[in-house]
């Protein structure tokens, strides 16, 4: 079982390599990162928080009922339920221009949460295991969660979003945390 990584882990304020070839390792260590998100009860995981500086994600959205999930493809809204687990290679994001504000809560950071201005439609672009582009447009918690996850990529956590207000709300847990 592969380790969380905790704040103040150097790794977590990583940016993350691209990954150049996608063979039987990196399907093991995204099976293992799976596993590891299974079991901490997260919706997503970066390589940055299970100590390797990587550009895969992994994301399932199923458990979350009441925090809807969209995906489109083509304009037309899939079932996204057939489409968890997702493996994501080297994502790149696009936003849209409307955004929101949601709680969030990281596995890197536990026992925190706070509210995080977001964009509400985002538009994917990565890599598959087999190493087929993947493309579509994503609303909801699958919206929220894949720009949590690639923000980690990018070694930028969910605590470095939140406003003023929510910021000194956190703060003495942060504190805390940090001894």
């Amino acid at each position: 079982m592969l380790e969380i990584t905790k704040l103040g882990h150097p790794v977590l304020r990583a940016k993350a390599e691209p990954i150049r070839e996608i063979d039987a390792a990196l399907r093991r260590f995204a099976a293992d990162m799976l596993e590891a998100m299974y079991e901490h009860e997260g919706c997503g995981l970066a390589a940055n928080q299970v100590g390797v500086a990587r550009r895969i994600i992994v994301i399932d959205t199923r458990g979350a009922k009441n925090r809807p999930s969209v995906l489109r493809l083509g304009g037309k809204s899939l079932p996204v339920h057939k489409h968890m687990p997702m493996v994501l290679v080297n994502p790149e994001l696009e936003f849209g221009p409307e955004r929101e504000s949601g709680d969030e809560a990281c596995l890197s950071i536990p026992g925190i949460h706070g509210d995080v201005d977001r964009a509400r439609v985002v538009r994917l672009r990565a890599l598959d295991l087999d190493g087929a582009a993947v493309e579509f447009e994503a609303e909801g918690l699958l919206s929220r969660a894949l720009q949590h996850e690639v923000d980690h990529l990018d070694g930028i956590l969910f605590i470095d979003r939140l406003d003023a207000e929510e910021r000194k709300r956190v703060a003495d847990e942060l504190h805390a945390m940090a001894r």
